[in-house]
């Protein structure tokens, strides 16, 4: 329903021509492999230059240069390491409101629960996550509550089942050091936990296979000059996994990140050399079999909030348990 009334208001809006929307942005000079770096490191940052370059058909030398202009001007603010919520024992609420002052939301979203994510959007709009440990439904009552100011035009929980965790301690210890620097050499962060090279690169491996991690960056948007990132939500109406692979056989191209999927959802992240080539895409997503309707979303700024994580990692590793198995209620 948010989706719907988001997309009726971005519709609202004329969006002007992209060198005045963005009119003090410093410019990048991308070109579509830059792109492509960039999305191989959305979707893993811990893929090694060489390999990059050798699946994109250029040397490692070539990315490692690309990849430094892109951290040099901005595009990539920071690597990440992103931790869905539900793996240390949170709920995720999410919701949308209007407006996009960051500072007031942020407050607002205290009284409920840690911050996720915040991620203003064209159209004046403003997609928030919260990281909670109990009592979901209270919580959303008591967000409505708190937030009237705030106009929330719609708030839900996520589906947390999808996400499995069976944690050790020692995993903790190497998920404090992924943090601070998720491209960490295996060597530098066996002698920071004073752990084994071989025991680092087995918990680092263990995380790859989890859904619940990703090693990922942060980027600015409105830093990319020539293209238009950005996100189409589709409702599905049938096979989500059937669904899936359509979707990918029509739009792997001009695929940003890997798509998520939630529940009866497909999420694309896409990018665009042209708002008429971004509707194009939106429609096609809209046309698709099993779709049932399809959002856009344009992000004009991405931040990540990782208090709560450190918070929890300190708590957990006060465990007495070897293994840590959590569960949402």
């Amino acid at each position: 329903f948010f989706f719907s009334l988001f997309f009726f208001f971005f519709l609202m809006i004329r969006r002007p021509p992209r060198s005045t929307l963005f009119p003090y942005r410093r410019s990048s000079d991308l070109d579509n492999l830059d792109m492509k770096i960039l999305s191989r490191l959305l979707n893993n940052c811990r893929e090694s230059d060489r390999q990059i370059g050798k699946e994109l058909g250029i040397s490692g030398g070539a990315v490692r240069v690309r990849i430094k202009k892109m951290l040099d001007s901005g595009v990539i603010e920071k690597f990440f390491l992103k931790i869905e919520p539900p793996i240390l024992g949170h709920g995720v609420l999410y919701f949308v409101v209007s407006g996009e002052n960051i500072q007031e939301i942020l407050e607002q979203v205290s009284l409920v629960g840690e911050p996720y994510i915040v991620v203003p959007c064209v159209g004046g709009v403003t997609v928030c996550g919260i990281a909670i440990q109990e009592n979901l439904e209270q919580k959303i009552e008591l967000a409505k509550k708190l937030m009237k100011d705030l106009r929330v035009l719609s708030i839900f929980e996520a589906e947390n089942s999808v996400f499995k965790s069976n944690l050790t301690k020692t995993d903790l210890e190497i998920l404090e050091e992924l943090i601070k620097e998720p491209r960490q050499k295996i060597e530098k962060i066996a002698k920071n936990t004073d752990l084994s090279t071989k025991t680092v690169t087995r918990s680092i491996e263990k995380l790859h296979e989890n859904d619940g991690f990703q090693f990922t960056l942060i980027y600015d948007p409105t830093k990319i000059e020539d293209f238009i990132p950005h996100a189409v939500l589709s409702w599905i109406d049938g096979d989500l996994k059937e669904t899936l692979e359509n979707l990918n056989d029509t739009f792997s191209e001009s695929y940003l990140q890997i798509p998520f999927i939630a529940k009866n959802q497909i999420v694309l992240f896409l990018y665009s050399d042209s708002i008429f080539k971004m509707d194009e895409l939106t429609q096609k997503v809209r046309t698709s079999k099993n779709v049932k309707s399809a959002d856009l979303f344009i992000p004009k700024k991405i931040s990540f909030y990782t208090n709560w994580m450190k918070k929890s990692i300190t708590e957990s590793k006060k465990s007495p348990k070897l293994h840590l198995s959590y569960q949402t209620n």
